[in-house]
């Protein structure tokens, strides 16, 4: 590994971070960072020797602010904190999100905003380089004051409290750091508050969404495109011309994939004089709706990256003289995109299953089901239940959360984001979506299978080709589940965008 990523003061973007996660970048603190980082940490010492009430520093937390605690217990308060707000609920994390978590919170504090020594940033590295991930429980927080819960959860390890994944199991952080021969940290002033107020549980879900999202879109476009060709519809409504009268970027970008797609189909030219004066929606709008929920992944990906890049401690460590106790903790901005992200994402879907149940219709030189010998065999009647039955259960979750709001700390905060729920929701809709479009995919290659001896483009070919490596031709009823699975594992690997380039 030679690749670097400059803490606190360089640009972090989403590629960036997943690599960092991956292990293929390494993040290191520059002398410019680690000046910074001292700096901040001297200013929470000369406040602690002061004698202004400063939240956090010298006093308690939430509704309990304007309790004044002395020097001698200003550490102590810290370590409490980490220990009464890990009340997380529900299983764990996946542990990429908890280390994207670690990553996102080390940039965040490396700016030198929030007070935290070097030692504990230097032990925050330690877990991202060695892999060590500490175990965090999905539910539990209501995205504002800050992830609380689970970022408690998410560095109990330093104290050495809570579990960890190490070398593929779960163990008491305790045991690992003896392992390494490395004691518990003893946290300074301010620097339980700097690690458990902020964003990173939502941001980290949003982190891998944007990812996840964009993999769907291109994947969306592809299947939509095979099935165009199945149906053998037209592709005049992505017609360049037409689209820069509509400039909405995200339009733009699907039409131009869906051209590129179709570029040189035999299928195409063989059915352009026929008399079918226009598609159904689900082919004829896909650059319209597939490009709408582009567009919501483009607001998405914008706003992730302003918060990667953001301080969302409190209070704000200016100097000594000078700390703003705001909001920059609270979730909702990312809570909002999160939430339209979960409809962009539930629309895909929903397009999909229509496709699915067009192809069964026997229309437009089909047989009915896409089987030869329907009666004897049902064909692709039931997958297309599945997708039915998902797009269903994606439309329960796209109530946005960022809607609602609950009360908590005795009013103090008494208006919350739920951003974290409406993270985890939104990969609730990607999973569901990927199986929607690896039935339309199954569905997609066997109709294009009647419209032999015509091929299609060559970038559509070879799709079709890797598909049928490993999902044979249709002929007669079969355990369509196995098929399935086959198809979601193509499609959520490399292996079909690759064909597609």
């Amino acid at each position: 590994m030679n690749k670097t990523f400059a803490y606190g003061t360089a640009h972090l973007d989403v590629t960036t971070c997943l690599a960092i996660a991956s292990g293929s970048v390494k993040g290191i603190l520059t002398t410019e960072a680690v000046d910074n980082i001292n700096r901040s940490a001297a200013y929470v010492e000369e406040i602690l020797e002061g004698t202004e009430s400063v939240y956090g520093i010298n006093t308690g937390f939430g509704p309990l602010c304007n309790t004044k605690i002395s020097k001698a217990d200003a550490r102590k308060l810290q370590s409490n904190i980490l220990k009464s707000h890990s009340v997380g609920v529900g299983n764990p994390i996946p542990a990429e999100i908890a280390k994207l978590m670690l990553i996102t919170k080390m940039h965040a504090l490396a700016q030198g905003y929030s007070g935290i020594a070097l030692t504990t940033l230097e032990r925050i590295i330690w877990h991202i380089d060695n892999d060590i991930v500490p175990v965090v429980p999905e539910k539990g927080s209501v995205g504002a004051s800050g992830d609380l819960a689970p970022l408690s959860h998410l560095f109990l390890p330093l104290i050495g409290l809570g579990e960890v994944y190490f070398a593929g199991r779960r163990v008491p952080a305790s045991e690992v750091l003896e392992s390494f021969g490395l004691p518990p940290l003893e946290l300074g002033p301010k620097e339980g508050l700097a690690l458990i107020n902020g964003t990173q549980f939502i941001l980290a879900f949003a982190i891998k969404a944007v990812e996840r999202l964009d993999r769907m879109l291109f994947t969306a476009d592809i299947v939509g495109a095979l099935s165009l060709e199945g149906l053998m519809g037209s592709a005049r409504p992505f017609d360049e011309r037409l689209h820069e009268l509509r400039p909405h970027k995200g339009c733009i970008q699907v039409a131009e994939n869906l051209r590129r797609l179709l570029n040189g189909s035999e299928i195409l030219v063989a059915h352009a004089d026929c008399d079918r004066v226009q598609d159904p929606y689900s082919l004829r709008c896909m650059p319209q709706v597939h490009g709408a929920s582009r567009n919501a992944w483009l607001h998405l990906k914008e706003l992730v990256e302003v918060e990667l890049n953001s301080v969302t401690d409190n209070p704000i460590i200016f100097n000594a003289e000078d700390t703003i106790s705001g909001g920059n903790f609270h979730g909702q901005p990312l809570a909002m995109v999160l939430d339209y992200a979960t409809v962009a994402a539930a629309e895909l879907g929903n397009i999909s299953d229509r496709r699915c149940y067009l192809m069964n219709e026997g229309r437009y030189g089909l047989p009915k089901l896409l089987i030869n010998d329907a009666g004897l065999n049902s064909g692709l009647m039931i997958p297309q239940y599945t997708t039915a039955a998902l797009v269903t259960e994606n439309k329960t979750l796209c109530f946005p959360a960022s809607a609602d709001s609950v009360p908590t700390s005795l009013g103090q905060e008494d208006h919350v984001s739920m951003g974290s729920i409406s993270g985890r929701k939104l990969h609730m809709v990607l999973d569901n979506l990927e199986y929607i479009l690896a039935i339309e995919l199954l569905y997609a290659v066997q109709a294009m299978d009647f419209r032999r001896p015509l091929r299609s483009s060559a970038i559509l070919e070879a799709c079709h080709a890797l598909v049928r490596k490993q999902v044979p031709y249709i002929n007669e009823d079969r355990i369509f589940a196995e098929d399935i699975r086959t198809l979601h594992q193509l499609i959520t690997g490399p292996d079909l965008l690759e064909a597609a380039k």
